[in-house]
């Protein structure tokens, strides 16, 4: 091992990286062969990392002269990715050594591009795309540099010259960044017009309705930014795939015509979580620019597992997300296709009946010791009797675990996923599609290549645990002669301070630390949504993140930020006082009454604005006062003044009032609307206390939703020595009952309910789209356990029957401690 790690560290791999390659089974031996053919020991960075892709990606079918690559790479003729990329195409075609000059030409060894022809293919493609930089300018750039680096003039040049021309000549065209590259400035000046076009009504009726997941105000990183680099941005096109007989590629282009075709094949066992978000943005988005189609696929393999509730919640999310899948379907739909190839893969002798227990298939596995491995008795077994003992098992003539059907492939071989694989198991179930109609059901490993190949998937894009299930993915297909589609992995999104397995999502659920999966402390997509948090900033978030192999743990502050850019932009502004302490100016008469205009959002008059009461009585958040002063406090306190937002006078505490208990009942105060008073140096949020017009409103509950976990990482024994559940924050979740806000609240839940969307969401008691923010507090939304009819919300009259349940989406700003 020890050897092993020495010789990768060679390549200029960091020791780390070096000791996983070493540990992989896979990869080690492969890499290691690789380095062997090479004829070298040490090398520099980028051949070194070359070879390291090259071990990565390399198959026995896929790359059968592989060493010769290695001694291409090492002599330097192969010098780049894109090189690599196309001699691996070449190889799987062709033997390179028959034939070295069409090797160099058809991986571009020895070409060398000029600077005047970089200078002369970019200016072409700056040409072709002049008038979309000149109308989205420095936006517009990453969408053509894509467009840049798949011209072929520039195949073989050096990217980092393609890339310096690029940005000289769009600096030329469009000049340095101006206001029209500032999105806030670009959005004011948005917001001007249309202010200028409208009331202030129907302004405010207007951002009611932006803030929906079909909002423009704020727009996401464009979708093609996130295959513009890396691998991803040079997949092979449709056909380019090699196939174990040519007429199949012939059946595939007639049936494609040339179209990318992806799918998204989730089981329907749990809702979809974050990491979903970003697999739902590659399938679909991939397929989207490149013209293409996506499927939704579900992998409903497993009926004990499996239910109505989550395939409904799956096809939302994914809409809900912006996409809409071409085809909804189901590997259940393929169940006598999948059963009838299983009998034809049983006849061709590469399939048999075992009776093994699942201990015994892991001994014949190695065991626990990792021991020889060993066919099963079973194996050999002649093919009449094997399909007899399928036909038992499809008869429901064994029980469960009395028998499997088991794939015929290499125990020797040095990758699990060709240790003679499940491909059919007994379970007796009722399917939530086909019921009781089948009591063998197919596995996964069996059935997600060959779905893949019944709907010509161009691109079977996963994600890096399923690596090694590519070898076991192409040999079935080859096997039963079937199109063979490309796997291509990259690396799963996980973020910190949360988890994502079901299991132990559910083990939350059990030990009562949640109440629902849909919890908002949850990164499951239906909890984020009932947080309230926008499907559009999600998309931004793993659209920065881009498509690479590695599989970095996010810091969720990340999200957290676009969460925030995007709220700001479109959340109105109300006031609001989650723990009210009553205020009396005593120098305002009883029955004062005075109405105050304020904007939705100040310094954008788009939204609007609305008018609340200004009274003798008001009401401002226990946080806004203090009893004992300090320099650094420039709120409320004991002879001190402040404004309140919106006024022209500030207020000035004269006394206290206090409760039997001691504790403050109302604070005093005098309004300081004689006489010139110096300007404060903050205002404060107040509501007034007016019941003829409603105010102040009322909130049930208001619920202050902080990380779940006190750690970043949960499983850290370091931090959580009690285990992951040891490390759950019994004070995530903060509920204020006695919140109150101001009139303008009604007025946006009223304008929001008169709009289409808004009509459909009140009656499905769907509220996270009103979405606002508690000005100084954070953003919120109301949550689902809102009982909110529309008479009530057309109205704007908080009744017996209503119920406003608030979820805070995310603070203003990070947390200075994270």
């Amino acid at each position: 091992m020890e050897a092993l790690i020495a010789k990768f560290e060679g390549l200029g791999l960091a020791a780390e990286k070096a000791k996983e390659a070493a540990g992989n089974k896979k990869l080690g031996p492969t890499l290691s062969d690789l380095i062997d053919a090479s004829g070298q020991t040490t090398f520099e960075k980028a051949p070194g990392m070359l070879l390291y892709t090259l071990g990565t990606t390399v198959t026995k079918e896929k790359t059968p002269h592989a060493d010769y690559i290695a001694k291409a790479i090492a002599s330097g003729r192969i010098a780049s990715t894109e090189q690599l990329s196309a001699a691996t195409k070449y190889c799987a075609k062709n033997d390179p050594a028959a034939d070295e000059k069409a090797f160099d030409a058809a991986c571009g060894v020895g070409v060398v591009v000029g600077d005047e022809e970089i200078a002369a293919s970019v200016r072409e493609v700056i040409e072709g795309a002049k008038d979309l930089l000149v109308k989205d300018r420095y936006r517009a750039l990453g969408r053509v540099l894509g467009m840049v680096k798949k011209a072929p003039a520039l195949r073989w040049a050096e990217s980092g010259k393609v890339k310096s021309e690029f940005d000289a000549q769009t600096l030329a065209l469009l000049g340095p960044k101006d206001e029209r590259d500032d999105p806030a400035a670009v959005k004011k000046a948005a917001s001007k017009k249309s202010a200028a076009e409208s009331s202030n009504g129907a302004a405010a009726a207007a951002a009611a309705a932006k803030s929906t997941p079909e909002t423009k105000r704020w727009a996401p990183t464009p979708l093609e930014t996130m295959f513009a680099d890396g691998d991803i941005s040079r997949l092979h096109k449709a056909g380019e795939n090699p196939q174990i007989k040519p007429e199949l590629t012939e059946e595939h282009l007639r049936a494609t015509k040339g179209m990318v075709i992806t799918r998204f094949p989730p089981e329907p066992n749990g809702y979809l979580h974050i990491g979903h978000a970003k697999a739902i943005n590659v399938n679909f988005g991939y397929a989207k620019i490149h013209g293409g189609k996506c499927n939704l696929r579900y992998d409903d393999t497993n009926p004990e597992a499996e239910e109505q509730e989550y395939v409904d919640s799956i096809l939302d999310t994914v809409r809900w997300l912006g996409f809409e899948p071409d085809n909804v379907l189901y590997s259940s739909d393929y169940f006598q296709q999948l059963y009838d190839l299983a009998v034809d893969l049983t006849r061709r002798g590469l399939a048999y009946v075992c009776h093994c227990t699942g201990e015994q298939i892991h001994e014949q596995r190695g065991g626990e010791n990792k021991g020889e491995r060993f066919s099963c008795e079973h194996r050999d077994r002649p093919i009449a009797e094997s399909l007899e003992e399928f036909q038992k098992m499809k008869e429901g003539r064994y029980a469960a675990n009395e028998a499997v059907l088991r794939m015929k492939m290499d125990m020797q071989d040095g990758n699990p996923q060709m240790w003679d694989l499940i491909a059919y198991r007994i379970l007796y179930a009722s399917h939530h599609r086909t019921g009781t109609e089948w009591c063998i059901y197919p596995t996964y490993d069996f059935t997600h290549c060959l779905c893949d190949s019944f709907e010509n998937i161009t691109h079977s894009l996963c994600t890096r645990e399923f690596t090694q299930s590519r070898q076991s993915y192409y040999w079935l297909c080859d096997a039963l002669e079937v199109y063979k589609p490309v796997q291509w992995e990259y690396g799963r999104l996980s973020v910190t301070n949360t988890l994502l397995s079901k299991r132990k999502l559910l083990k939350l659920r059990e030990a009562g630390f949640i109440k629902a999966l849909d919890d908002p402390r949850l990164y499951t997509i239906p909890a984020l949504r009932r947080r309230g948090v926008p499907p559009q900033a999600i998309n931004a978030f793993v659209r920065e993140l881009g498509v690479s192999t590695s599989s970095p743990i996010i810091s969720v502050e990340r999200l957290e930020n676009h969460i925030r850019d995007c709220l700001n932009e479109i959340s109105p502004r109300v006031m609001a006082a989650l723990d009210p302490v009553r205020v009396v100016l005593t120098n305002l008469p009883e029955d004062h009454l005075e109405m105050v205009e304020l904007p939705y959002k100040p310094r954008d008059e788009s939204f609007g604005s609305h008018k609340v009461p200004f009274t003798r009585v008001l009401y401002i958040d226990s946080s806004d006062f203090r009893e004992v002063d300090s320099p650094d406090y420039y709120r409320l306190a004991p002879n001190k003044s402040v404004g309140l937002q919106g006024l022209a006078h500030p207020i000035t505490c004269t006394d206290i009032r206090r409760n039997a208990d001691g504790s403050v009942a109302e604070i005093v105060c005098r309004y300081e609307n004689e006489g010139k008073q110096p300007k404060p140096k903050t205002f404060i949020q107040w509501i007034a206390d007016c019941p003829k017009l409603g105010s102040p409103l009322r909130l049930d509950e208001v619920r202050i939703y902080n990380p779940l976990f006190k750690h970043a990482n949960p499983y850290d024994e370091s931090v959580a020595p009690g285990g992951w559940l040891s490390d759950v924050d019994p004070d995530s979740l903060q509920v204020y009952k006695n919140a109150v806000v101001e009139v303008g609240l009604w007025d946006l839940i009223a304008k929001f309910a008169a709009t289409e969307a808004g009509k459909k969401d009140v009656a499905k008691g769907c509220f996270e789209n009103i979405r606002f923010q508690f000005m100084r507090m954070g953003y919120f939304t109301l949550d689902k356990d809102t009982v909110l009819t529309a008479a009530a919300a057309s109205a704007a009259t908080k009744g017996d029957d209503t119920k406003l349940v608030a979820n805070r989406i995310v603070t203003l700003k990070e947390d200075p401690k994270k």
